[in-house]
C-alpha cells in the first residue's frame, strides 16, 4: 500500500513537472499558487513568531518577516542585484518611493528594507487572512485610497509618527502593480509626505520584471531582478507649492533609472 501511494506521488509530481514544461498556463498557474500558499503559510509563522518575540504590533516586527521573505527568492529562483545601499543612511526619518509591479514586489522590498522602516499599503491587505495579520502586527500604515480626504488624514498623523519614532516610510507612488515596463505617473501623496515632515525622499529603483513575470502572457520563470538605492533628495524649505515640481523631478529620475537598470 505504501509502495502504491509513493508511485502515485512520484507519477503526479512527473505529470506535473512535463506540464508546467510543456504549458506556459499551467506553469504560471503552479508557481502563483505556490507562491500564495508560501505567502499565507509564512505569514502565520511569522506571526506567531512576532507575538511571541515582540508580543504585538510595532515596527521591529519587520525584521522577523524580512528574514523570511528572504528566503522566498531561493524557491522561485529570482536573484537580486542591489546597488546603494549606503543612501539608506540618512539621519531621522525619511520617505522612500518605489516603482510597484507586481505581487512579487514584496520580495524585492525585503531584500532590501532598512530597519525602522514600515510600507504604506491599502487598507483592503488588512482583510487578507494570516498576510493581513502580518501587516498589521508590523506596523504597517493602512490607507483608504478611495477616500481622498481620509488618506490626507493618514498621512498628516504618519508625518507626526515619522519624527516622533524617527521612522522611515516606503510609499509606492504609482498607486497600484503596474508590470507594462513603464512607471505610471506619481501620485503626489508621498511628496504632500515629505515636504510636510520636511525629510529626504529616497527613490528604489526595480528593473522590469517583464523578462520573468508577466499574468497576461502567463509567464513566470526565473531570472535577475537589478535594484538601485538613488541618493536621498532633500526637502527642507520646499513648501506645498513645490509637491509636483519634486514628484516630477522624483519620477523623471525613477524612470530614467528603471529604463537603464532594464537595459532599454
Amino acid at each position: 500500500m505504501e509502495l502504491g501511494w509513493l508511485v502515485c506521488g512520484t507519477a503526479v509530481l512527473l505529470l506535473l513537472h512535463v506540464l508546467m514544461q510543456l504549458s506556459p498556463s499551467v506553469n504560471f498557474a503552479l508557481r502563483m499558487g505556490f507562491y500564495c500558499v508560501l505567502c499565507l503559510v509564512a505569514s502565520g509563522l511569522a506571526a506567531a513568531a512576532c507575538l511571541l518575540v515582540n508580543g504585538g504590533r510595532t515596527v521591529k516586527n519587520m525584521r522577523i518577516i524580512r528574514a523570511m521573505v528572504r528566503t522566498f527568492k531561493y524557491f522561485f529562483g529570482v536573484r537580486f542585484e542591489v546597488k546603494g545601499l549606503e543612501n539608506f543612511k540618512v539621519e531621522g526619518p525619511a520617505v522612500i518611493v518605489s516603482n510597484h509591479q507586481s505581487i512579487l514586489d514584496m520580495m524585492g522590498l525585503m531584500e532590501v528594507l532598512p530597519d525602522n522602516c514600515v510600507p504604506v499599503g491599502k487598507k483592503e491587505l488588512m482583510y487578507t487572512g494570516t498576510v493581513g495579520l502580518i501587516t498589521y502586527l508590523a506596523g504597517v500604515i493602512f490607507i483608504n485610497r478611495k477616500s481622498t480626504s481620509s488618506a490626507k488624514m493618514v498621512m498628516a498623523e504618519v508625518a507626526k509618527t515619522m519624527a516622533n519614532e524617527n521612522l522611515k516610510v516606503w510609499v509606492y507612488p504609482e498607486g497600484t502593480r503596474n508590470c507594462t515596463g513603464d512607471l505610471l505617473p506619481f501620485k503626489k501623496g508621498a511628496f504632500h509626505l515629505a515636504v510636510q515632515a520636511q525629510v529626504p525622499v529616497i527613490p528604489v529603483v526595480y528593473s522590469s520584471f517583464t523578462t520573468f513575470y508577466n499574468p497576461k502572457t502567463k509567464l513566470f520563470t526565473s531570472d535577475k531582478v537589478k535594484v538601485e538605492v538613488l541618493p536621498p533628495i532633500e526637502t527642507k524649505g520646499l513648501t506645498s507649492d513645490d509637491v509636483t515640481d519634486l514628484a516630477d523631478r522624483c519620477f523623471d529620475t525613477v524612470r530614467e533609472t528603471f529604463f537603464r537598470l532594464s537595459g532599454r
